[in-house]
């Protein structure tokens, strides 16, 4: 599960652990190392533990698997489906201004990254996904979605 900050992922994957599903929040210690960037915008970027995400995507204990975060190798590990939550700006800027348990987005630089990521980054998101689901909704509705898809058998072409 995929999307930009304020859509409604770690919501969504606290009541899916609620409901037993398994969960991992890769924004949780040790499932991400910084890297320092050789673009010319210097910023760096998160990236997934590759060795600690292949481990627990070779492991099975009989429950779907939710794992959600928003780096650029998520797609470069073996990963059945790829949900992207998305809502307009006006509506993750609102939840993000609302939210208590993450202050990320608080200032006036953060909403201008959020909103220069949701122009840049999220068409990428996109265009990779398998599953498309408007966060904008509520939360219930969300997570239901996301658990029809979990439960539909999985194809290979």
């Amino acid at each position: 599960m995929t999307g930009m900050s304020g859509t409604g992922k770690s919501s969504a994957l606290a009541e899916l652990g609620r409901r037993s599903y398994h969960v991992v929040d890769t924004d949780d210690p040790g499932w991400c190392k910084w890297v320092e960037s050789s673009d010319e915008d210097g910023r760096g970027e998160w990236l997934w533990v590759e060795e600690r995400m292949t481990a627990l995507l070779d492991s099975d204990d009989g429950r779907s698997l939710f794992v959600q975060g928003c780096v650029r190798n998520s797609g470069s590990s073996t990963i059945g489906s790829t949900r992207l939550l998305s809502a307009p700006a006006e509506v993750i800027l609102d939840r993000i201004a609302r939210r208590s348990a993450n202050d990320f987005g608080k200032t006036s630089v953060e909403r201008e990254m959020i909103l220069d990521d949701l122009a840049k980054v999220e068409p990428l998101l996109r265009a990779s996904c398998t599953h498309e689901l408007d966060a904008s909704r509520p939360l219930a509705e969300v997570v239901a979605d996301l658990t029809a898809i979990a439960s539909r058998p999985v194809t290979t072409s």
